[in-house]
Formats: C-alpha cells, sequence, structure tokens
C-alpha cells in the first residue's frame, strides 16, 4: 500500500553528480590539452634547436577565449547546481519531503477538539486528523498513533488542494467536487480512492510526520467512521443527509 514517491533528495543527487562530471570532463580536456602544448612527457612537441633559447609562450586568443568559456561553465555550473539543491534538498527545519515535527501531542490533540477541526500544517501539506475508526490495526495499520492520523493535502483526482468544510465536516475538493469524510474515505465525486497519507509517530511528546512517504489512500467503499455529512456542503451546495 506504501508507495514510495521519487525522492527529491534523489533528483537533487543527480543533478549535482551531473554537473560535477561535465565540469571535471571539461576541466580534464583542458588539462591535457596544456600539457600537450607544453611538451610533457607522453605529449608529443617541437624541440627547439641546440643553442635556441625558447622563446616565452605569449596567451593567444583561443588561448584567452578557451580560459573565458572554462570559467563561465564552472560559474555556471556551481550556480545552476547550488539552485538546483536548494529548490529541491528538504529544509533541514521541516519542509516537505522530509521528517516534520508537526508539534507536541498535547497542543494537536487540543487543537483539534476545540475547534473541532483538522490540524492544518501547511509547510508539509498535510492534516493531523483524530480518528478512533475500526481500520487501525487493518487498512491503516501503522498510520495511526495516539489516535492520530496524517492526510495528504492533495486530492487524488487531478492534485488540487482539498479544504475542510466546517458545514459538513467533510474534505471537499473545489475543483471538482470529490468528497471524502473525517477519516480521509472517498464519499462522492470522481475521485477515484480516498485521500493519501503520511506515516504518522509520537516521539518524546511531539508528532512527527514523515512526508518523505506517501501512502496510496484506501479505496473506493472504505468507511470505518460511519459518520455522515453534518451539515450543508461548502462545494456544489447539496444539503447532507
Amino acid at each position: 500500500m506504501i508507495a514510495t514517491v521519487t525522492s527529491a533528495r534523489s533528483l537533487a543527487i543527480l543533478i549535482a553528480s551531473t554537473m560535477t562530471v561535465l565540469f571535471v570532463g571539461i576541466y580534464g580536456f583542458s588539462l591535457v590539452e596544456s600539457r600537450r602544448r607544453s611538451g610533457l612527457p607522453g605529449f608529443t612537441s617541437v624541440e627547439p634547436r641546440a643553442g635556441v633559447s625558447k622563446p616565452p609562450r605569449s596567451v593567444t586568443r583561443r588561448d584567452f577565449f578557451r580560459g573565458g568559456l572554462l570559467a563561465s561553465l564552472a560559474l555556471f555550473g556551481a550556480e545552476f547546481g547550488g539552485a538546483s539543491l536548494a529548490l529541491l534538498w528538504p529544509n533541514l527545519k521541516g519542509q516537505f519531503g522530509s521528517r516534520i515535527v508537526a508539534g507536541s501531542l498535547t497542543d494537536i490533540k487540543s487543537y483539534i477538539e476545540s475547534q473541532n477541526q483538522p490540524y492544518y500544517y501547511g509547510a508539509g501539506r498535510f492534516y493531523i486528523v483524530a480518528y478512533d475508526g475500526n481500520g487501525t490495526n487493518t487498512i491503516y495499520k501503522g498510520l495511526v498513533q495516539d489516535q492520530l492520523m496524517a492526510l495528504y493535502q492533495k486530492c487524488p483526482h487531478l492534485g488540487c488542494r482539498v479544504p475542510f468544510c466546517e458545514q459538513s465536516e467533510w474534505f471537499e475538493c473545489p475543483c471538482h467536487g470529490s468528497k471524502y469524510n473525517r477519516a480521509g474515505e472517498y464519499e462522492l465525486g470522481p475521485a477515484p480512492t480516498g485521500m493519501k497519507r503520511f506515516p504518522l509517530t509520537v516521539d518524546g511528546g511531539n508528532v512527527v510526520v514523515d512526508t518523505s512517504v506517501i501512502v496510496n489512500g484506501p479505496p473506493r467503499g472504505t468507511d470505518t467512521i460511519h459518520e455522515p455529512p453534518q451539515g450543508p456542503f461548502c462545494v456544489g451546495g447539496a444539503v447532507g443527509g
């Protein structure tokens, strides 16, 4: 059930490695050319005649442009590689694609209970929902701890962010009307499955969500909480039963 997504870290390493190989190749070619011109062992060169001193070698236009090209390529490679790493490598302070400390267990549970809605963590792109359904040791085994579960905000239909409707107390996609209950399980609309989710653990009193691993949502027909909408829908105008 766990789908390991292409890691941004792996992509960053691939880009950095490619830029390194390119730079080393260009530098190596330049070094070989320089050795050939200077007549070092292993490279043919024209020896000056006896008694004739070798004139100092001046920088030719070709050498000047070659040096400028190498310097430009090195600068571009450094800037491109650095920008790529900065963009793709997860921020150590907790960004999407890494293990994120969402907050203390006490604070998150208190928020969910007092606000009667999921705890949303924007930087990690997930919701933390209270869960006391019958799927803890079956379909959601390894995903629930201390009656909490983390849902990916992305709609499995076409990828829109799915907000929580305080009226119906369901998740409702504003793009095409897919609807999910409090546990992120499919209820209505074109979505192929329920909402995807992330592994959640509690470590030292803090809730930690691993956003580097995306778990596929439960199939249609899954309903472990048996909770109908509690009021009017926010999307579509229909009234919940």
